[in-house]
């Protein structure tokens, strides 16, 4: 699969999408079903009309892309749906097809996989980073219900990259190396290896094209010279195997440019020069079975003098990825070091196509130590990194910590094995057994003796964890942790920061708050300050002071309780006037004002930001309008609606119909049969016989909106209806 050799556009098979599609067809037919493959062409058709007049920066017509990166999966014999959603992956992100039109068609495991690998293209982000942050984020949750999403994203990644010279250089350069610190790494902590490959060697060509010739033309002049040599190697292998009754299959491994390159800049933390660099062939020997790696193990240390100290069983204790190998480094002839990779068949498999060697979606019974076992290990510690992140740049962050330093294995007590990258301590060890473990940590001890919590662990080192109840994480940890997810755990408990600092905190900003009114937290009478925490809804002074310092309650609200401002609210409503007022569970009698742009109702996810003359503005959660405030956080309040609100809400919305007689008049009737009330109509012609009606209804809640949505939906004039939100 290694294409970084060229330096041009895309040459796999002929610009013609039809030529294209007939190449796939006949790869797919050697193992699809006939059916399948009929699938696949109506997908094809389906695909090229939605990009109808779509091109590729290079000319091509668009839909060549979707062919091309569903022919990198068939080539490694991907099941049809993810064919299908390959040549369908960018239909909803740059087409107006929507995923309801291909569950319809293709079914919804397809659609499913579709809207995975789509970016997140209708939300507004402060930054291009932020945006891939996010669009990162959201792959990984759709990964978590389905891993081959993050495959076809990865298909689709290695094409850009083959294609990746029509680009503009800026854009070239960042793809590139936003490829080597996301998308590489993923194929690799996938056991993809093939990909991995040709993802880091088509980078390093499009960020440093000059160092990519010169290595090039050096490893091939290595290669030229030692071919006979390594011939003779590969000859006396095979025959001393198969005098033991072995039957090997011996191949010539040689390192990739990238890894030569990254060995030569890296190596023992200083810069070598090509000719330092010994390792760059080695061979691969895979046997029948794991015995039979052994024994052949035992055949090439007679055959050939080991190197002290390069000996490695990644049988007996798998990568985290699932690659199994015995590796070795032997001296062979003329002084040439030579590693060797020995490994079953199957292994093999695994180590060149990871969690695609063997597809077993449709049976539960997966081996332990398996490419794919591993692989929903990391989904699954990924799914707590971003439960735990804040925002999609920490993240992104956490994962790119995760993505993939080499390992130290350390024992449990009772003998359990325990990955870890290099340089991890025991807080990251107590995290990897359980973030409870992590969390509540005192003391540790290794191999017996009591150490301190940063000392860094070495393979086979045996750790036992001291826990109390009351002990807490220590912001300090940050400092010497290296696993992402004991990073995101920490963060995330020192976002739920209890006792001393919360107080000391929130009296800070509740002195601030009643400064502003004339008034001192010290100087306020015992009497007014416990009827302050009533009208609050505190317990005590340190409760309410934790909470404002937890960012629970709003400081300026704080302060007018303790200050009597809310002792006669009936008064406080007739000074207000007629502005909107309504209690919602939360505002603590504040004046509410329900916010124009998303027009909340009851049962809507709501969240209130506090404004000068307003009182509590209450906005959607997920209304556009909200990224403004951001800067502002002492502003916010959390709120949320009382269960027994007794009035209407104006709501819009906006339905397509079919024009023709009576189409107003039978959606009014439907509306006030639902108890609905309509406030205004505006009509807007858009095409033809196709008319969009602006509505203005009252309701009592989301649940009796969508009561009257589901009625309108119903009837047969109506092609469309949505909620309008902005």
């Amino acid at each position: 699969m290694a294409r970084a050799e060229a330096l041009t556009p895309d040459e796999t098979g002929s610009a013609d999408p039809q030529n294209r599609i007939s190449e796939l067809c006949q790869l797919l037919a050697d193992y699809l079903e006939p059916d399948q493959v009929e699938m696949v062409h109506r997908a094809y058709l389906f695909g090229a009309d939605a990009h109808e007049g779509q091109q590729r920066l290079s000319g091509e017509p668009y839909i060549t892309h979707p062919v091309a990166v569903a022919k990198v999966l068939a080539e490694m014999r991907l099941d049809v749906q993810s064919i299908v959603a390959a040549i369908l992956h960018d239909v909803i992100e740059d087409t107006p097809t929507a995923k309801d039109q291909i569950a319809s068609d293709f079914g919804e495991e397809v659609a499913e996989l579709v809207d995975g690998v789509s970016k997140l293209t209708q939300i507004h982000f402060e930054s291009k980073a932020e945006a891939q942050a996010a669009n990162f984020r959201k792959m990984v949750l759709a990964m978590a219900r389905d891993i081959r999403v993050i495959i076809i994203k990865l298909a689709d990644r290695l094409h850009n990259m083959r294609t990746i010279w029509v680009m503009p250089l800026h854009k070239r350069r960042r793809i590139a190396h936003e490829t080597l610190e996301i998308y590489a790494p993923v194929a690799h902590r996938l056991g993809i290896n093939n990909m991995r490959i040709e993802l880091e060697d088509l980078a390093f060509a499009a960020l440093y094209p000059m160092r990519f010739r010169v290595l090039k033309a050096q490893v091939r002049k290595v290669r030229r010279n030692q071919k006979a040599l390594l011939n003779r190697v590969s000859e006396a292998v095979t025959e001393r195997l198969g005098g033991t009754g072995i039957l090997p299959v011996v191949t010539g491994r040689e390192k990739h440019l990238f890894s030569v390159y990254r060995k030569m800049r890296n190596e023992g933390g200083e810069r070598k020069p090509f000719s330092a660099i010994f390792d760059v062939h080695g061979f691969r020997i895979a046997v029948d079975d794991v015995d039979a790696c052994y024994r052949t193990l035992g055949v090439m240390h007679g055959l050939y003098k080991p190197v002290p100290g390069h000996f490695k069983d990644y049988i007996a204790i798998p990568k985290s990825n699932g690659y199994q190998s015995l590796h070795t480094t032997l001296w062979g002839p003329r002084g040439l070091q030579m590693e060797v990779q020995i490994r079953t068949h199957e292994m093999d498999r695994v180590a060149e196509m990871g969690v695609a060697a063997h597809w077993m979606y449709k049976t539960g019974d997966l081996g332990q130590n398996t490419a794919q076992t591993r692989a929903r290990e990391w989904v699954k510690d990924l799914l707590e990194m971003q439960r735990n992140a804040g925002n999609p740049m920490e993240f992104i962050e956490n994962v790119k910590v995760d993505l993939f330093p080499d390992e130290v294995y350390v024992f449990t007590p009772g003998g359990d094995i325990m990955e870890l990258p290099r340089g991890a301590t025991i807080v990251d060890f107590a995290y990897a057994v359980h973030s409870d473990i992590g969390d509540t940590c005192l003391a540790a001890k290794v191999d017996q003796r009591l150490v301190p919590l940063r000392v860094p662990l070495e393979t086979g080192q045996t750790v036992e964890i001291i826990t109390a109840p009351g002990a807490r994480p220590n912001p300090a940890w940050l400092d010497f942790v290296v696993t992402a997810k004991a990073r995101s755990s920490i963060r995330h408990s020192l976002k739920t920061l209890r006792g001393e600092e919360a107080e000391l905190l929130g009296r800070r900003l509740l002195d601030q708050a009643l400064e502003a009114l004339g008034q001192s937290l010290d100087g306020l009478p015992a009497e007014t300050l416990e009827a302050g925490l009533r009208s609050a809804g505190s317990e005590s002074l340190s409760r309410l002071l934790e909470d404002i310092g937890l960012g629970r309650l709003m400081p300026w609200l704080a302060a007018r309780h303790l200050s009597g401002m809310f002792d006669d609210r009936s008064d406080t409503s007739r000074d207000l006037g007629q502005r909107e007022r309504l209690t919602i569970k939360g505002t603590e009698g504040a004046v509410v004002t329900f916010a124009r742009c998303c027009n909340p109702i009851p049962g809507d996810p709501i969240v209130g930001f506090a404004s000068s003359g307003r009182g509590v503005v209450v906005h959607l959660q997920d209304c556009r309008n909200l990224v403004e405030y951001r800067k502002h956080p002492e502003r916010w309040l959390d709120v949320q609606w009382e269960s027994d609100i007794d009035r209407e809400f104006a709501v819009p919305i906006r339905v397509d119909v079919v024009n023709g007689r009576g189409v107003l008049a039978e959606g009014a009737s439907i509306i006030s049969d639902t108890e609905g009330n309509i406030l205004s109509v505006a009509v807007d012609e858009r095409e033809g016989m196709i008319v969009s009606i602006n509505l203005s209804i009252a309701v009592r809640s989301r649940r009796h909106l969508a009561r009257v949505m589901r009625r309108l939906r119903a009837s047969r004039s109506v092609l469309r209806i949505t909620r309008v939100k902005g």
